[in-house]
């Protein structure tokens, strides 16, 4: 199989600026709207903006969140991004209480209202990289990634997580389990950093 990443599309994500930095590190990469297709590709990628109730209605509606637990379970490597990541999880608290798929255990929040906290979190954080893991890889001790959201993941196995990053208190920015892996934060828009962290996406089998 060529070495392709597949970006899935159900119309909560910012596809375009993800393929062209998966280009920018010489990856091939193709927006993909048709479930069918997914097992085409090597490397599958779940972006996402927007709120976890519609996401996940539209996932489900397109057949996308069956092709992408296929394709989960066949092994091959996943990465879910900003609200991509929180999908992976089993409820969200977003406006009600909603099932997600399921990947890993624990919940999604809102962070919680303290005095001179804005909410959303938005803009450049350091993160803590709080276990080795390729994803990582050559990034240093304390990368900068950039962030955009209300939300944050509560892991409930805490060998789950990769990284973590403060916003009040800390909170995860990135997860991994077997051949699946998440940002909290947008890699293609956190420069040299996040172009590296796609490459090293890239190069997981």
């Amino acid at each position: 199989m060529t070495i392709r990443a597949g970006i899935i599309d159900y119309e909560m994500g910012n596809l375009r600026s993800v393929q062209k930095a998966l280009e920018s590190v010489g990856a091939e990469a193709d927006i993909v709207s048709d479930p069918r297709d997914l097992k085409r590709y090597s490397h599958i990628i779940l972006p996402g903006v927007g709120a976890f109730r519609d996401a996940i209605a539209q996932l489900r509606k397109s057949g996308m969140a069956d092709a992408f637990l296929e394709m989960v379970g066949s092994g091959r490597p996943c990465l879910g991004v900003c609200l991509g990541l929180q999908l992976l999880f089993e409820r969200s608290f977003e406006a009600g209480e909603h099932e997600g798929l399921g990947l890993l255990k624990g919940d999604v929040v809102r962070f919680e209202a303290q005095e001179g906290l804005k909410i959303p979190h938005m803009g450049w954080n350091h993160l803590k990289i709080e276990r080795q893991d390729p994803l990582m890889d050559g990034l240093g001790e304390s990368p900068c990634v950039y962030f955009v959201h209300s939300y944050h993941a509560v892991a409930g196995d805490q060998a789950d997580v990769i990284a973590t990053s403060d916003h009040g208190s800390r909170f995860v920015a990135a997860v991994g389990r077997g051949n699946l892996r998440a940002c909290q934060f947008h890699p293609e828009k956190s420069q040299a950093i996040g172009l590296k962290i796609y490459q090293n996406f890239m190069k997981m089998t």
